[in-house]
């Protein structure tokens, strides 16, 4: 989707200007290892703003009418930040995530340490910009991936849900078409992405301060919290795996939810997690987020079959459109 096309352009900048990818390398190192040739962090950071979306990112939050919170802080949902040093606990629902990002190690082959911090990072980044316009919260940063909560004290559990499936899908895109076919183009083997979300409701989750001191972070005691980094490890390339939990709280999920062994031809990969004797047999399911995607009111699909955002003319829209004809025609302009 075009509206990545920002933070594609930087990492093909940082590959570009890489002098081990323009055949450099040994020059370089002779240099006592001066990588200055290569595209600098400062100029990173320039490009990819830590609290600035992109102009394609910045669009999609306009017509979703929502706000990035760039104040957020890691490890600290707001609702449950008063926990944090104290022996208080509560129980609230909380949907998890873990984002993984798969075969980066592999950009260490071709080029050097900077430019890999700087395709890496860009990808981190456009995912957090992405989470922060689904409102979902950063709670730890894990190589180049992340785990994320989504919901709060003020949001519909199904909202939430909804929130986390437009984030992953969303960003699963990216990775999938617009990643691969800039490093398809550089000759790259493709990066991927895995996805497990799971739902713990307000029994199930129990927040409270974990650690000790300024060593310590809010977060949640939960089945649901564990079992999402294990549906990732469930996932196929550039797949998502959701539980059950999730499932039922999806409009006409049949549509969109298979149980996991319908694809890999084993009954053992239909539940992610069994209690025999409570009779708690609890099934994990592919989610198609391409089909999903596609239902989305602010997503629309060109003449080519690829994804794009929908555009959604206002009325000052249409007249700001008009200006550079209006302005030959004064005294009426304006």
């Amino acid at each position: 989707m075009k509206i990545y096309d920002d933070y594609v352009k930087t990492i093909r900048d940082a590959i570009s200007a890489d002098p081990v990818n323009r055949g450099l390398h040994q020059t370089v190192v002779n240099e006592s290892r001066n990588f200055s040739k290569g595209l600098s962090y400062e100029a990173f950071n320039r490009q990819i703003p830590e609290k600035m979306l992109q102009p394609g990112l910045a669009a999609l939050a306009q017509q979703l009418g929502v706000k990035p919170d760039f104040e957020q802080k890691l490890g600290a949902h707001p609702d449950f930040a008063h926990l944090k040093g104290t022996d208080h606990i509560e129980n609230h629902y909380i949907i998890s995530m873990f984002v993984d990002i798969k075969r980066s190690t592999n950009l260490f082959r071709r080029y050097t340490p900077q430019t890999v911090l700087i395709i890496t990072n860009t990808i981190q980044r456009a995912a957090i910009h992405t989470c922060l316009i689904f409102g979902g919260y950063i709670h730890r940063l894990q190589g180049d991936g992340l785990f994320v909560y989504f919901g709060g004290k003020s949001i519909k559990t199904a909202d939430a849900v909804q929130n986390a499936l437009h984030f992953s899908s969303t960003f699963t895109y990216f990775v999938k078409e617009d990643l691969k076919n800039m490093f398809n183009e550089q000759g790259i083997e493709t990066i991927f992405t895995r996805i497990g979300i799971d739902l713990g409701y307000e029994e199930d989750v129990v927040w409270a301060s974990a650690g000790l001191g300024e060593i310590s972070e809010i977060t949640t005691c939960s089945l649901h919290t564990s079992l999402a980094p294990k549906m990732q490890a469930s996932a196929q390339s550039n797949g998502i795996v959701v539980g059950d939990h999730i499932v039922q709280e999806v409009p006409q999920s049949a549509a969109f939810f298979k149980p996991v062994c319908k694809r890999t031809g084993s009954e053992n990969d239909r539940y992610i997690y069994q209690i025999p004797d409570r009779n708690f047999n609890y099934t994990q399911h592919d989610f198609d987020w391409l089909s999903y995607l596609k239902r989305q009111n602010f997503i629309a699909t060109d003449l080519n079959g690829n994804l794009q955002l929908k555009s959604q003319a206002s009325p000052q829209r249409q007249i700001g459109n008009l200006a550079s004809i209006a302005s030959a025609s004064k005294p009426y302009f304006g």
